[in-house]
């Protein structure tokens, strides 16, 4: 008999901070890569920084699909762990490597494909789509190394390694921020890339983060093996997998549509409120990113005790990460209240960035503080098979309310106006997440803890 994880016996807080603080570190590293990215490119021109941000849609889809089926692993996993089905847990982690190789095939091809495609569909400024496509096919044609990462970091997770989870993170982000401005501006005699560069460095960073994960998966994760000798796809694990990461992947996807609409209304208005939404989406990323650490972390913790029928853990699981991720959300606030001008120098604003961008910082903001207590709450709907829950969160945050409202505000008032679509989109979600979040706790905790008490 092995041991008892320690997903169900440490101490909830101890348990948290140990299995989440590690994710966080390495999405701040992950974050930071981000705006270093981006402000090299912005020394090469604004025109550069708006092709780079108009590939975000994109690119998100690709870590909708990476992380999505993460979700569905993660989950999956820790529940069979959590059920003692050893075995189903082998098979569990030998798909996700299956699954993380069949999704960085379907990317190239569509990288190859449609790059400039996408580009034209967005702006008709030669040297965006010239620029931007160049980025966006390096990006997909070499995005084997973003597909492995994550799911290999995903079985490190699963199984409370995520100390070594922070480690592969750490090591891509790392790698990435050295290696722009080699391959941006052509140091070290290597040849000077411009845009194509940071795509360059990205790749990178992630195929030497895919590969520090498969070593340390296998010497360090000694509760799974992975095994593809004799390996056949099983349509009920896909299946399983899926359940939850379907929902988890089009809920991150619609981020990619609502980011492509927010592109096509700014850009009516100039290619620079555009490049201020793309700086927001950089800078935002160091606040949202510890929370997804923190939900990434309070995941695993919630299936494992739900398959060993620990209700109470559940419920102060879920009361900690409210308070967690609602506090990192208000430190965000502050930031972009206080120091909105120092924030978008980082990447040499223009005057007129500086005149868009400064109140759209201040009202975007306004929506954080709701935005953590959603994220929270999706963690115990993805935990316990709900992801369905989540994604209707999702739509109706960015589909149903955040485009349409951008698009009348837009019309009403004009670009000014437009950033008030987000507060008022996350208090819809607010709503909704409480909600669901009633509904989950009468059907599955406290069925639970009936049973506890009979």
């Amino acid at each position: 008999m092995q041991k008892e994880n320690k997903m169900g016996v440490m101490p909830i807080n101890k348990l948290i901070i140990s299995m989440s603080l590690p994710m966080i570190i390495s999405m701040l590293v992950q974050a930071l890569y981000n705006i270093v990215d981006s402000m090299f490119v912005a020394q090469i021109s604004e025109n550069a920084l708006t092709a780079v941000s108009l590939a975000f849609p994109a690119q998100n889809l690709m870590i909708a699909i990476a992380t999505g089926t993460g979700v569905g692993i993660n989950a999956s996993l820790s529940r069979s762990l959590g059920e003692k089905h050893f075995d189903k847990a082998n098979q569990i982690a030998t798909h996700a490597l299956f699954l993380a190789f069949c999704s960085y095939v379907a990317f190239a091809l569509l990288g190859i494909c449609f790059a400039e495609t996408f580009y034209r569909m967005q702006t008709d400024i030669p040297e965006i789509v010239e620029a931007g496509t160049t980025y966006l096919r390096i990006c997909s044609i070499c995005s084997i190394g973003i597909f492995f990462e994550v799911a290999i970091e995903r079985l490190l997770q699963s199984t409370g390694k995520t100390f070594y989870s922070m480690i592969v993170q750490g090591i891509g982000a790392i790698c990435n921020i050295i290696l722009d401005p080699i391959c941006i501006f052509g140091l070290f005699g290597v040849p000077k890339m411009g845009v194509a560069g940071a795509a360059v460095a990205t790749v990178a960073g992630q195929i030497i983060a895919a590969c520090v994960g498969i070593v340390l998966n296998h010497k360090k994760n000694t509760e799974i093996k992975v095994s593809l000798k004799d390996f056949r796809p099983n349509r009920s694990i896909i299946s399983q997998i899926y359940s939850v990461g379907i929902p988890s992947i089009i809920m991150a996807s619609i981020g990619s549509i609502m980011t492509f609409g927010m592109n096509k209304i700014l850009i009516g208005f100039s290619a620079t409120a555009t490049a201020v939404f793309g700086v927001y989406f950089k800078l935002q990323s160091f606040i949202f990113m510890p929370v997804f650490g923190l939900n990434n972390g309070t995941v695993p913790i919630i299936a494992y005790n739900y398959g060993a029928r620990k209700p109470d853990r559940i419920v102060k699981t879920l009361k900690l990460a409210v308070i967690y991720a609602v506090s990192i959300m208000a430190i965000g606030f502050a930031a972009f209240q206080l120091f909105p001008d120092k924030l978008l120098m980082i990447f040499n604003a223009s005057d007129l960035m500086l005149e868009i961008g400064i109140p759209a910082l201040k009202i975007i903001s306004l929506s954080f503080m709701a935005a953590g207590y959603g994220i929270a709450c999706s963690s115990m709907f993805q935990a316990l098979g709900h992801g369905m829950m989540s994604l209707y969160m999702s739509v109706v945050r960015q589909l149903v309310v955040l485009l349409p409202v951008a698009f009348i505000l837009s019309k009403i008032g004009g670009l000014g106006y437009v950033w008030y679509a987000f507060p008022i989109a996350e208090v819809s979600s607010l709503v909704l997440a409480t909600v669901f979040l009633t509904k989950v706790y009468k059907k599955k905790i406290m069925p639970l803890k009936d049973h506890a008490e009979a």
